[in-house]
Protein backbone atom coordinates (compact mmCIF):
# COMPACT_ATOMS: atom_id res chain seq x y z
CA UNK A 1 0.00 0.00 0.00
CA UNK A 2 1.08 3.40 -0.74
CA UNK A 3 0.56 6.00 2.17
CA UNK A 4 0.11 9.66 0.28
CA UNK A 5 -0.35 12.95 2.42
CA UNK A 6 -2.03 15.59 0.58
CA UNK A 7 -0.93 19.41 1.18
CA UNK A 8 -2.95 21.94 -0.79
CA UNK A 9 -4.88 24.85 0.62
CA UNK A 10 -7.67 24.07 -1.48
CA UNK A 11 -9.95 22.00 0.30
CA UNK A 12 -11.88 21.47 -2.98
CA UNK A 13 -8.64 20.41 -4.44
CA UNK A 14 -7.61 17.63 -1.88
CA UNK A 15 -11.04 16.95 -1.79
CA UNK A 16 -10.55 16.14 -5.63
CA UNK A 17 -7.63 14.18 -5.44
CA UNK A 18 -8.34 12.13 -2.88
CA UNK A 19 -11.44 10.93 -4.80
CA UNK A 20 -9.77 10.17 -7.37
CA UNK A 21 -7.03 8.33 -5.41
CA UNK A 22 -9.86 6.09 -3.64
CA UNK A 23 -10.47 4.24 -6.83
CA UNK A 24 -6.64 2.73 -7.46
CA UNK A 25 -6.01 -0.18 -5.76
CA UNK A 26 -2.71 -0.01 -3.46
CA UNK A 27 -2.92 4.11 -2.67
CA UNK A 28 -4.45 5.30 0.10
CA UNK A 29 -4.68 9.16 1.28
CA UNK A 30 -3.51 9.19 4.92
CA UNK A 31 -3.68 12.81 6.05
CA UNK A 32 -4.01 15.97 3.97
CA UNK A 33 -3.21 19.46 5.51
CA UNK A 34 -3.28 23.17 3.89
CA UNK A 35 -0.14 24.67 3.84
CA UNK A 36 3.74 23.89 4.63
CA UNK A 37 4.33 24.40 8.25
CA UNK A 38 1.06 21.68 8.37
CA UNK A 39 2.81 19.41 6.33
CA UNK A 40 6.14 19.32 8.08
CA UNK A 41 4.40 19.34 11.33
CA UNK A 42 2.35 16.08 9.83
CA UNK A 43 5.73 14.74 8.73
CA UNK A 44 7.46 14.82 12.40
CA UNK A 45 4.78 12.44 13.75
CA UNK A 46 3.72 10.18 11.03
CA UNK A 47 4.98 8.29 8.24
CA UNK A 48 3.72 7.98 4.73
CA UNK A 49 5.34 6.78 1.75
CA UNK A 50 4.62 10.08 -0.82
CA UNK A 51 3.48 13.50 -0.21
CA UNK A 52 1.49 15.45 -3.36
CA UNK A 53 2.65 19.42 -2.32
CA UNK A 54 1.57 22.40 -3.64
CA UNK A 55 3.93 25.06 -4.36
CA UNK A 56 2.31 27.50 -3.95
CA UNK A 57 0.40 28.28 -0.67
CA UNK A 58 0.21 30.62 2.17
CA UNK A 59 3.57 30.64 4.46
CA UNK A 60 6.58 29.04 3.58
CA UNK A 61 5.21 27.35 0.68
CA UNK A 62 5.69 24.21 -0.92
CA UNK A 63 9.54 24.68 -1.93
CA UNK A 64 10.68 25.32 1.64
CA UNK A 65 8.46 23.00 3.00
CA UNK A 66 9.90 20.15 1.21
CA UNK A 67 13.72 21.52 2.46
CA UNK A 68 12.41 21.17 5.95
CA UNK A 69 11.38 17.50 5.61
CA UNK A 70 14.13 16.39 4.05
CA UNK A 71 16.62 17.95 6.04
CA UNK A 72 15.51 15.39 8.39
CA UNK A 73 14.10 12.87 6.84
CA UNK A 74 16.10 12.86 3.64
CA UNK A 75 14.07 9.79 2.37
CA UNK A 76 11.13 11.44 1.66
CA UNK A 77 9.49 11.29 -1.13
CA UNK A 78 7.80 14.45 -2.61
CA UNK A 79 5.95 15.17 -5.45
CA UNK A 80 5.90 18.98 -6.24
CA UNK A 81 2.17 19.92 -7.79
CA UNK A 82 1.93 23.63 -9.23
CA UNK A 83 0.68 25.56 -11.97
CA UNK A 84 4.43 26.89 -12.28
CA UNK A 85 5.59 24.79 -15.58
CA UNK A 86 8.71 27.86 -16.54
CA UNK A 87 12.53 27.10 -16.22
CA UNK A 88 13.81 28.28 -13.36
CA UNK A 89 10.87 26.26 -11.30
CA UNK A 90 11.30 22.82 -12.17
CA UNK A 91 15.05 22.81 -12.15
CA UNK A 92 15.22 24.87 -8.05
CA UNK A 93 12.47 22.03 -7.47
CA UNK A 94 14.38 19.02 -8.36
CA UNK A 95 17.76 20.57 -6.83
CA UNK A 96 15.45 21.52 -3.52
CA UNK A 97 15.45 17.30 -3.81
CA UNK A 98 12.21 16.79 -5.04
CA UNK A 99 11.32 13.46 -6.35
CA UNK A 100 8.67 14.68 -8.50
CA UNK A 101 7.46 17.64 -10.62
CA UNK A 102 3.81 17.54 -11.52
CA UNK A 103 1.60 20.25 -13.07
CA UNK A 104 -1.70 20.70 -11.96
CA UNK A 105 -3.37 20.50 -15.31
CA UNK A 106 -2.16 16.79 -15.75
CA UNK A 107 -4.83 13.66 -16.37
CA UNK A 108 -5.32 12.30 -13.38
CA UNK A 109 -3.34 9.09 -14.60
CA UNK A 110 -0.37 10.94 -15.09
CA UNK A 111 -0.60 11.96 -11.23
CA UNK A 112 -1.48 8.22 -10.54
CA UNK A 113 1.52 7.02 -12.84
CA UNK A 114 3.89 10.05 -10.91
CA UNK A 115 3.07 8.33 -7.45
CA UNK A 116 3.18 5.01 -8.07
CA UNK A 117 7.27 5.96 -9.83
CA UNK A 118 8.40 8.01 -6.78
CA UNK A 119 6.78 5.53 -4.64
CA UNK A 120 9.22 2.57 -5.94
CA UNK A 121 12.07 4.91 -5.76
CA UNK A 122 12.47 6.65 -9.12
CA UNK A 123 12.46 10.67 -10.04
CA UNK A 124 9.14 11.62 -11.94
CA UNK A 125 8.95 14.95 -14.27
CA UNK A 126 5.67 15.85 -15.95
CA UNK A 127 7.10 14.77 -19.86
CA UNK A 128 5.97 17.94 -21.36
CA UNK A 129 8.00 19.51 -18.75
CA UNK A 130 11.08 16.98 -18.96
CA UNK A 131 11.25 18.18 -22.52
CA UNK A 132 11.42 21.65 -21.89
CA UNK A 133 14.28 21.35 -19.51
CA UNK A 134 16.09 19.23 -21.85
CA UNK A 135 15.45 21.95 -24.42
CA UNK A 136 16.63 25.06 -22.13
CA UNK A 137 19.92 24.97 -22.96
CA UNK A 138 19.35 25.99 -26.36
CA UNK A 139 16.63 28.48 -26.23
CA UNK A 140 17.98 31.69 -27.49
CA UNK A 141 15.73 33.72 -24.82
CA UNK A 142 17.70 33.71 -21.36
CA UNK A 143 15.48 33.65 -18.44
CA UNK A 144 16.49 36.26 -16.24
CA UNK A 145 15.33 34.29 -12.68
CA UNK A 146 17.84 31.55 -13.96
CA UNK A 147 20.39 33.98 -11.95
CA UNK A 148 19.17 33.64 -8.56
CA UNK A 149 19.96 31.84 -5.87
CA UNK A 150 17.50 29.53 -4.36
CA UNK A 151 16.03 31.80 -1.46
CA UNK A 152 15.63 34.79 -3.83
CA UNK A 153 13.82 32.57 -6.12
CA UNK A 154 11.92 31.76 -3.12
CA UNK A 155 11.63 35.49 -1.61
CA UNK A 156 10.54 36.23 -5.02
CA UNK A 157 7.59 34.04 -5.10
CA UNK A 158 6.61 35.10 -1.78
CA UNK A 159 6.99 39.22 -2.50
CA UNK A 160 5.09 38.38 -5.70
CA UNK A 161 2.15 36.64 -3.99
CA UNK A 162 1.49 39.66 -1.64
CA UNK A 163 3.30 39.03 1.67
CA UNK A 164 5.30 41.46 3.33
CA UNK A 165 8.65 41.84 4.48
CA UNK A 166 7.04 41.16 7.45
CA UNK A 167 5.48 37.85 6.77
CA UNK A 168 8.28 36.56 5.03
CA UNK A 169 11.14 37.31 8.27
CA UNK A 170 8.55 35.33 10.40
CA UNK A 171 8.18 32.39 7.79
CA UNK A 172 11.52 31.64 6.74
CA UNK A 173 12.93 33.09 10.35
CA UNK A 174 14.55 35.34 9.26
CA UNK A 175 15.03 38.95 10.17
CA UNK A 176 13.73 41.75 8.43
CA UNK A 177 16.81 43.40 7.66
CA UNK A 178 18.20 40.01 6.24
CA UNK A 179 14.93 39.68 4.13
CA UNK A 180 15.29 43.45 2.78
CA UNK A 181 18.97 42.45 1.57
CA UNK A 182 17.66 39.59 -0.16
CA UNK A 183 15.15 41.74 -2.04
CA UNK A 184 17.41 44.43 -3.01
CA UNK A 185 19.99 41.59 -4.18
CA UNK A 186 17.72 40.00 -6.54
CA UNK A 187 16.41 43.78 -7.50
CA UNK A 188 19.82 44.11 -8.67
CA UNK A 189 20.46 40.65 -10.37
CA UNK A 190 16.89 41.28 -12.22
CA UNK A 191 17.73 45.25 -12.97
CA UNK A 192 14.78 46.63 -11.85
CA UNK A 193 13.57 48.69 -8.39
CA UNK A 194 10.61 47.34 -6.81
CA UNK A 195 8.14 45.05 -5.83
CA UNK A 196 5.50 45.79 -8.92
CA UNK A 197 8.37 45.75 -11.76
CA UNK A 198 9.25 42.08 -9.75
CA UNK A 199 5.72 41.13 -9.85
CA UNK A 200 5.27 42.39 -14.10
CA UNK A 201 8.63 40.83 -15.04
CA UNK A 202 7.46 37.27 -13.09
CA UNK A 203 4.54 37.07 -15.24
CA UNK A 204 5.80 37.90 -18.43
CA UNK A 205 8.14 34.80 -17.72
CA UNK A 206 5.37 32.95 -15.96
CA UNK A 207 6.71 32.49 -12.44
CA UNK A 208 3.38 33.86 -11.16
CA UNK A 209 0.06 32.65 -11.67
CA UNK A 210 -1.56 35.95 -12.77
CA UNK A 211 -5.16 35.11 -11.88
CA UNK A 212 -4.14 35.05 -8.16
CA UNK A 213 -2.78 38.67 -8.19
Amino acid sequence: MINVLLVDDHALVRTGISRILEDERGIKVVGEVEDGEQAVAWCRKHDCDVILMDMSMPGIGGLEATRKILRYNPDARIIILTVYTEEPIPSKVMAAGAAGFLTKNAPPADMVQAIRVVASGQRYIAPEIAQQMALKPFNPEKNPFDDLSERELQITMMVTSGQKVSEISEQLNLSPKTVNSYRYRLFEKLKISGDVELTRLAIRYGMVDSEKI
